[in-house]
């Protein structure tokens, strides 16, 4: 029986994040989804608003005598500018904010040596915000976001 911890990471628009978390061995599940705001059962186009202080996020399941939660932290941080507040690219609001959402204590602990780790690789300083998972609830976007980019044949993502 495999056993496995689930991770939560927003970095961005979610399909290419999803794609990237896929693609890595040891990862078993991905979905994603919102978290992070003040709305049950959000939609995109609320999340869209700005308004409900979601973030576009992805839940991932991953078996960790596959792939530890630090190199999932050392992939968050290579696919996306964790210094950009609000923003990825052209995509801009708090919905696309950089946040790691832990599960436990080990986790956040781990996260904050990634910051740490990860600061001298940026000129600018990182604004990841780093939260319990178990403050918040994980929302599932809808069924056409998932797998989106896989769906469509696109194996290069976004970030």
């Amino acid at each position: 029986m495999t056993r496995t911890e689930t991770a939560y990471f927003a970095a961005g628009c979610f399909w290419g994040v999803q794609l990237r978390f896929d693609q890595t061995p040891g990862v078993l599940e991905t979905t994603v989804g919102y978290m992070g705001g003040h709305v049950d059962h959000p939609t995109y186009e609320q999340v869209c608003t700005g308004t409900t202080g979601h973030a576009e996020t992805v839940r991932v399941v991953f078996d960790p005598t596959e792939v530890d939660y630090t190199r999932l932290l050392d992939l968050f941080f290579q696919m996306h500018d964790p210094t950009q507040l609000n923003r990825q690219g052209p995509d801009v609001g708090t919905q696309y904010r950089s946040a790691i959402f832990t599960t436990s204590p080990v986790q956040r602990m781990l996260a904050e040596q990634a910051i740490t780790r990860w600061t001298p690789h940026f000129s600018r300083a990182i604004v990841t915000q780093i939260d319990d998972a178990a403050r918040h609830t994980f929302w599932p976007a809808e069924d056409y976001h998932q797998k989106y980019f896989a769906r469509r044949g696109i194996t290069s993502g976004c970030h």
